[in-house]
């Protein structure tokens, strides 16, 4: 006991002679040394996937802007042609510079216009235009600074509309004397929906095939590309583009302006549907007042608009089943509220689409 005692006396008189050492400052702050976790694993989320749209491509320039066309008129002054032996109109058309069909409607031949060696045909005056492959209506139209519709009308034109190449359109009015005066008009053209309808395929190559619409939009097809659109409508009937109030509805306004179709009120961003199998004719902005604007043909005549879009989800060329979404709706163009303008026509004819669409 009194060893222990002695040798606990020792150890104190040695530490009092040990100097003390002051630990390195800031080391009182430093936390205490820590076990390492290992880093967190991933967070996987496990709720279910959502489908995701999937966008349409950039859609092609319209044939119109991808295929401007030159004012290249040829002046036909009215005269007679004798048939010669072996005459075909269409060879009597290449000599004289007029239209396969002016010719026939000014002598009342029918299709396929035969015509007998010493016959006189009157050869009707006017400016004819050369059509060449991919030329549109509207851009011929354009390039004169003359409405589209005019020339529809003075070449009698019906559906389908189409122009092929080495066809001759009579274009109405005088020659211009001033070649800005046409380029003038030209820049302040603006389109319409008739306009795009009758006028905004591309002129077919003697030896080429309209294309068959593809299904899903993963390309947009070339702006030279004909498209060809179906034959009937389908069974079903048409269902409504969106479940809105109608806030606007075919025919005159209150003051004064027609209106073609109707108009929905809808949030932005609601599914546009497309009423009925079709093929899209038009993707796109071209028109401003109707802002993002979709046209659907269905075969049959028929045809259906969406306009005021936010979002453009097909493309031209695109086939679609009834009841797709094909855009969602917003407030763009002259619309006065979030909502869907919607036309439906036969032919060129609007027709007001509550007499087609399901009472509700």
């Amino acid at each position: 006991m009194a060893r222990r005692w002695a040798a606990s006396v020792a150890m104190l008189a040695l530490a009092g002679c040990i100097p003390s050492v002051e630990p390195p400052r800031g080391s009182e702050r430093m936390p205490p040394p820590r076990h390492e976790e290992p880093p967190a694993p991933p967070m996987v989320d496990d709720r279910p996937a959502r489908s995701i749209d999937v966008p349409a491509p950039r859609p092609a320039r319209p044939a119109w802007e991808a295929k401007p066309v030159a004012a290249d008129t040829r002046e036909v002054a009215a005269s007679t042609y004798t048939v010669r032996r072996g005459d075909g109109l269409g060879a009597i058309a290449e000599r004289t510079g007029a239209s396969v069909e002016a010719i026939a409607r000014a002598n009342g031949l029918a299709a396929p216009y035969p015509v007998q060696a010493g016959r006189r045909l009157t050869i009707p005056a006017g400016r004819y235009h050369l059509v060449r492959p991919g030329e549109s209506g509207i851009a011929i139209a354009r390039a004169y600074g003359v409405e589209w519709s005019r020339i529809v009308a003075a070449n009698e034109l019906t559906e389908p509309y189409s122009l092929r190449a080495g066809q001759r359109v009579l274009i109405p009015g005088p020659a211009e004397s001033a070649p800005s005066r046409a380029a003038e008009r030209a820049a302040a053209f603006r389109l319409d929906v008739d306009d795009i309808l009758t006028g905004g395929e591309p002129a077919l190559a003697a030896n080429q095939a309209p294309v068959r619409p593809v299904r899903r939009p993963t390309r947009a097809l070339p702006s030279n590309a004909v498209v060809a659109p179906p034959v009937r409508l389908a069974g079903g009937g048409f269902v409504w583009p969106v479940e809105g109030r109608v806030v606007k509805r075919f025919g005159p306004g209150a003051s004064g302006e027609r209106n073609d179709g109707i108009k929905l009120a809808v949030p932005v961003g609601t599914p546009v549907l497309s009423v009925a199998d079709g093929v899209v004719a038009y993707a796109g902005d071209g028109i401003a007042a109707l802002g993002g604007l979709v046209i659907v043909k269905h075969g049959g005549g028929w045809t259906s608009v969406y306009g005021h879009a936010s979002r453009l989800l097909v493309s031209r060329g695109q086939s679609v089943k009834r009841g797709q979404s094909i855009a969602l709706s917003g407030d763009t163009g002259f619309a006065e509220q979030p909502e869907v303008h919607f036309e439906l026509r036969r032919g060129r004819t609007p027709v007001d689409p509550l007499t087609l669409l399901p009472r509700r």
